[in-house]
């Protein structure tokens, strides 16, 4: 029996078919350059993975501008500001205003359903279901990527750059030597019970909710199906909570003069989501260079995760259509450093919002009062507002 792997070259191997990896995909094939895409998860997997998503414009034009499809324009839905929350008041920062632009509604796996039709469209290499996989050689002039198929074969594709876009459970990552690498990272005392209900939205916008009895969410999926959060402890059991102590706690959390009251539906879905933030410096070694949750990860408050991944593959499909074009490896070797800028302010202003929106059990008065001071600041000042504004909408990619 053969055991020597079928070898395959290529000019970028990609390591992870999510968003991150389909989109980089998708640029590279736009400037002819020729790539192969791995996935140790099936379509179907990716596809029904439930998870929020709130796209930047910067975002929603990459989708819309390079031809992947237009459905988050007439499946999404716009929205030009959110609700802060507190003390039972809601203070409206309307992006328009403030920074003229908005941002979309339009959850992650219904982003890869969109790439993954536009590879499929244009003939992209994408291979589903892969197991074994290995990257090596990543110092050399040939890096490689090598793996088992979705019929059994043994397969080894050799490249001139390796991509790892596999998330903070990846292989890619895990592939720079600990000697190499810096592992910064926070965890959080506090986690998200995260529901789906069906029923109508309960508000237009996303209500980010900072009340004495902890941080809710009210956030939507579409006409039909609404999803919410609310803080609580890493180690709850979502499974000894009830449809009626889920509401009333809900409720708790944004009851205010107003009599804002929460839509109520059926909860199809309840799970516990801890969460950190994490930075792994640089983002490249050697031929092998990261983008997306393989190189960093965000708390879900200020909706980065996903944005902040598609912002990476820009800046590193320019780096690589450089690369080809001109010989020059200067932007591949500015490529850590320029994609470094972003997610640290992204990680600031993730910190930020989740700092200043959740409580820990042992906050003080003066802390809790302090916070409030500092809500109160942005709520009532336009800069303020401003600031949220344009980090939460985006930065310029590229």
């Amino acid at each position: 029996m053969n055991t020597e792997p079928h070898i395959i070259t290529t000019q970028v191997g990609i390591v992870g078919a999510g968003p991150a990896g389909l989109m980089l995909s998708h640029l590279l094939a736009r400037a002819g350059i020729a790539n192969i895409v791995i996935e140790t998860r099936d379509h179907s997997t990716i596809q029904t993975t439930q998870r929020a998503g709130i796209l930047e414009a910067g975002s929603v034009r990459m989708l819309t501008d390079t031809g992947v499809d237009g459905r988050v324009l007439t499946h999404g839905h716009r929205h030009d500001g959110i609700d802060l929350r507190f003390n039972g008041v809601s203070h409206r920062l309307n992006f328009q205003d403030l920074v003229g632009e908005s941002v979309w509604l339009y959850p992650q796996n219904e982003v890869f359903v969109d790439l993954a039709a536009a590879r499929k469209r244009d003939g992209g290499d994408v291979r589903f279901s892969v197991t074994d996989t290995e990257v090596l050689d990543l110092e050399s002039g040939v890096p490689k990527m090598r793996f088992t198929d979705a019929g059994g074969q043994r397969v080894e594709v050799h490249a001139d750059i390796i991509a790892g876009t596999d998330g903070s459970r990846g292989i890619c990552k895990r592939a720079i030597p600990a000697t190499d690498r810096t592992d910064n990272f926070i965890s959080y005392p506090f986690a998200w019970f995260g529901i789906l209900t069906e029923g109508p939205p309960s508000a237009p916008e996303l209500i980010y909710a900072n009340s004495a009895h902890g941080f809710a969410l009210i956030s939507q999926r579409n006409e039909h199906v609404q999803r919410m959060y609310f803080q609580c402890d890493p180690e709850e059991d979502a499974g000894a909570w009830t449809e009626q102590q889920i509401w009333d706690e809900l409720q708790k959390r944004v009851d205010g003069p107003d009599g804002f009251t929460l839509q109520r539906g059926p909860i199809v879905e309840k799970t516990v989501l801890p969460f950190r933030s994490y930075v792994c410096e640089p983002l490249r070694h050697g031929n092998l260079f990261l983008a997306g949750d393989s190189g960093h990860t965000v708390p879900p408050t200020g909706a980065k995760g996903l944005n902040l991944a598609l912002a990476d593959v820009k800046v590193l499909s320019e780096a690589v259509e450089s690369f080809y074009g001109t010989g020059s490896r200067d932007l591949l070797d500015g490529y850590s450093a320029k994609a470094l800028e972003r997610v640290w302010k992204a990680q600031n202003f993730s910190y930020w919002m989740t700092s200043m929106l959740h409580s820990r059990e042992d906050q003080s008065s003066f802390e809790r009062k302090r916070i409030l001071g500092e809500l109160n600041s942005v709520a009532t000042s336009r800069y303020g507002q401003q600031y949220l504004a344009e980090a939460y909408t985006g930065w310029p990619h590229g």
